[in-house]
């Protein structure tokens, strides 16, 4: 996932008390940089700042970062020059989601409710894939009922 120019996830979204990998591929990057060093903390006050060598790949400089439940991701990149790239002065900064916890079931209006979403979903898939198969064979003609004969 690309959230910011030169900024990939190998997730969808950052949910705390996750682990992910991080590859970045800027201007430090592009511009050959042989080392990149990662400063990353967690809300508003950077906590739990730390600081780590980042790996070179193909794919561009990468880090794996285990993501705690402080409200925001926020990290800048150095290389082995001191050159820095902090987003314009701005930081890079990401969301951390909470983990969901809607499948959690806590009562038995929870069991009901979760199952008729899911028989729900299940029409659903079923109608559409009746769709996807007979719709066709009703526009070219070779669709006959069960119940005719001839």
């Amino acid at each position: 996932m690309e959230l910011v120019k030169n900024i990939f996830f190998n997730t969808d979204k950052l949910v705390a008390n996750n682990t992910v990998k991080l590859s970045y591929t800027g201007l430090l990057f592009q511009n050959g940089a042989t080392e990149a060093h990662i400063r990353y903390g967690f809300g508003n006050e950077w906590e739990n700042l730390v600081e780590a060598d980042m790996t070179k790949t193909e794919l561009g400089f990468q880090i794996e970062v285990e993501l705690l439940d402080k409200g925001t991701f926020n990290f800048c990149i150095k290389d082995e020059n001191d050159n820095w790239d902090n987003n314009n002065g701005n930081n890079y900064s990401f969301e951390v989601e909470h983990p969901e916890t809607a499948l959690i079931v806590t009562g038995e209006k929870s069991v009901r409710r979760l199952s008729r979403t899911y028989i729900w979903s299940k029409k659903v898939k079923l109608a559409v894939y009746k769709m996807l198969i007979y719709i066709p064979k009703l526009i070219t003609g070779n669709y006959k009922r069960k119940h005719e004969e001839l």
